[in-house]
């Protein structure tokens, strides 16, 4: 029931938070499904796709001003047909219709709103539109109303329009794999792309907005642990300690907001992310494993700590974000309202001489630095006393929180599983490997279907309920990439066994000619387009978080067929690597993990030996790139790289393999270290 007395609309029945946000609008929105368009097609009207996510700040502003406005709802439902997307649901039809958008308009973004005729041909595209003209935009009234005379007026412009636009978009070209792998020369090219990009003042790459950049900074770890290149690991290293002294950086909680609005890192875009946030708990934790830096392990484990705490579901899997908005305290809702402090409410919660010190501390000032006085909490240097930020957060606990997207998206909860598991071995947190082990769990359970032609994973759910929606490419790479991670950490092979089933099905139904990859199944629903898109963007692009698994499975498991599908899948970034390397540094670093081997670690002993204990967080702890890491009891079948494999003289032991090539096995922790950095 709405609340102006109306029935809520279909999406009442939505799994997604961003429907369900929608569903007591007075408009009759659809979901995206075949009885939409052919119920556009008996009308004889257009289709209206608006394109959103749950924690997108103008989402919110464009349906507060027209979507719950009655005569603006009154009109959209006696002219079009209506469809709701969250595009974290349905990142395909996200994808087809923003690349028409951005060839149309120059430009993109959410919410996104294209008009189309009832065979999904797109005609006219924009994104927010006010309720009343200004700054040079049309009202969203007049966008309707202009769209709806056009339909009625000129029907065969519009159709013609729509015909061509939907031809140009299925004749573009199709990407193929490259000629060949990326070689030393290709990654050099990039590495010199980046330091022509790098910001030497504060950090990251480009200008504002800046975001963070994560799979470039896995790559540049990468390159300077087989290289040795200090250009790369400085990068990194001055790149992730300007993030966490900035306020993209949530110095109370923990966690990373979604990008900086200015160059400096200093004023966030407020809204938390799973899939930024487990990608950088990864990046800080390698960076520290790669230099021992304090400031990296805190960062590590505090983002890792944000993931359990704020965004584990009840299920056990973890939501996709936090919004940007929240409520104030005179009853407005505001952005950034949950994290802003004045130097008043620092002395309120501290007293005047502790709450003089977190201002200086902080960098809170009374003319602020971000709206209406208030500052985003910084620590430009220094560290701030446990007891202080206890304090603050325990205050910060009172205030209204922002909403949170409660629906589980299987691409980010492996990039959450991967994140959690290293980042546990890795400083000594048994608890977080649980964590990741109950998200794994989640998603065997509630997300994969078991068939006789193999795996079919789906992208989400809520409340242990699945959606809709079928796994796209990034679904299947990045949960077999937890798996994978989970595998080397716990030492179980059946996450092993699972990984292999979904990378199959990679290879089965999301491969074409020249082991070009689609980020659909052969079998989806089909588009006016297939998508296809080998860059990443805010997270890693299925085609290179693809390349990176098969090759880490193959290393596992010997498979030629997984290897070779490896390699083709990374042709592409031989010739985008120089060319643009900060759109697809996944691709970068695995391309450093096929040059390094990547290495085969096998590591064999008796269960809760201290020598196996030690032999195996030596090997988790090597810097060597996409290493291969197995553990367990001697000739086990619970691994391949055990096979074989006994005790040396009676004591745990460690085999390193690259290249086909297999060192002598040793039982001494530091000889293994060095068998994984030379």
């Amino acid at each position: 029931m709405r609340k102006d007395g109306g029935m809520a609309n279909r999406l009442a029945q939505a799994t997604s938070p961003y429907l369900l946000q929608h569903a007591d609008n007075p408009v009759d929105w659809w979901q995206w499904e075949p009885a939409a368009f052919e119920e556009a097609r008996r009308r004889d009207v257009p289709v209206f796709l608006s394109v959103g996510y749950s924690s997108c700040h103008w989402c919110h502003v464009l349906a507060h001003e027209s979507f719950e406005d009655a005569e603006t709802a009154a009109y959209m439902n006696e002219h079009f047909v209506n469809i709701k997307v969250d595009r974290e649901e349905r990142p395909d039809v996200d994808a087809v219709y923003m690349e028409a958008v951005q060839a149309a308009t120059g430009q993109g973004g959410w919410p996104m709103s294209v008009w189309m005729t009832a065979d999904g041909e797109p005609f006219y595209f924009g994104t927010y539109f006010p309720p009343a003209p200004r700054h040079g935009m049309p009202s969203f009234r007049q966008v309707l109303e202009g769209v709806s005379d056009a339909w009625t007026g000129r029907r065969d412009e519009v159709g013609e329009v729509a015909q061509r636009i939907a031809s140009d978009l299925a004749a573009r070209s199709l990407v193929v794999g490259g000629d060949g792998v990326p070689g030393e020369e290709e990654l050099a090219q990039a590495l010199l792309g980046l330091t022509r990009d790098y910001d030497e003042r504060h950090g990251g790459f480009g200008g504002a907005p800046k975001f963070p950049p994560s799979m470039v900074l896995e790559f540049l770890l990468r390159h300077h642990a087989r290289t040795g290149a200090e250009g790369a690991l400085q990068m990194a290293a001055d790149t992730c300690e300007a993030m966490a002294r900035g306020g993209i950086y949530d110095q109370l909680g923990g966690g990373f907001a979604r990008y900086s609005v200015d160059r400096e890192w200093v004023v966030p875009h407020f809204e938390k992310m799973l899939y930024d946030n487990a990608l950088l708990c990864r990046v800080y934790a390698h960076l520290w494993r790669a230099t021992g830096s304090d400031l990296a392990r805190r960062v590590a484990l505090e983002t890792a700590d944000f993931l359990v705490r704020e965004l584990r579901t009840s299920e056990g899997g973890f939501a996709s974000a936090l919004d940007a908005d929240s409520d104030t305290a005179d009853g407005g809702h505001a952005e950034g309202a949950f994290y802003v402090w004045t130097p008043a409410q620092l002395r309120e919660v501290l007293g005047e001489e502790d709450g003089a010190r977190a201002a200086e501390l902080f960098a809170v000032t009374e003319e602020g630095t971000f709206e209406e006085g208030s500052s985003v909490l910084r620590l430009p240097h220094g560290e701030a006393d446990a007891d202080l930020r206890q304090r603050l957060l325990a205050a910060r606990e009172e205030r209204p929180r922002p909403g949170r997207d409660d629906k589980v998206v299987a691409a980010w909860n492996g990039l959450a599983i991967a994140a959690l598991a290293e980042t546990g071995a890795f400083f000594g947190r048994p608890d977080l490997v649980e964590r990741a082990t109950e998200a794994a769990d989640l998603l065997v359970r509630v997300h994969m279907d078991f068939e006789a032609g193999g795996v079919r994973l789906h992208r989400t759910s809520k409340d242990g309920r699945l959606g809709a929606n079928a796994g796209v490419l990034e679904d299947y790479a990045d949960v077999a990439e937890g798996f994978l991670a989970l595998a080397a950490v716990g030492g179980e092979g059946s996450w092993l066994e699972f990984a292999g089933f979904l990378l199959d099905m990679v290879m089965d139904r999301f491969t074409g000619e020249g082991c070009a990859l689609y980020d659909t199944a052969h079998d989806a629903e089909p588009l006016i387009r297939r998508p296809q898109d080998p860059t990443d963007n805010a997270a890693p692009s299925g085609w290179s978080a693809a390349a990176a698994a098969l090759l880490l499975y193959s290393a596992h498991t010997g498979s030629e067929a997984h290897r070779t599908a490896a390699e083709g899948a990374l042709g592409v970034v031989k010739g985008l690597g120089p060319r643009a390397p900060r759109f697809i540094g996944w691709g970068l670093a695995a391309a450093e993990a096929l040059l390094d081997g990547p290495r085969e670690v096998a590591v064999v002993g008796r269960p809760g030996d201290p020598a196996t204990r030690e032999l195996h967080l030596t090997a988790l702890m090597g810097t060597a790139p996409g290493a291969a890491v197995a553990v367990g009891e001697p000739d086990s079948d619970e691994f391949p790289l055990l096979r074989d494999r006994p005790l040396v003289n009676g004591s745990s032991a460690a085999y390193v393999c690259r290249g086909f090539v297999c060192d002598s096995p040793t039982t001494d922790a530091t000889e293994l270290a060095r068998k994984l950095t030379d």
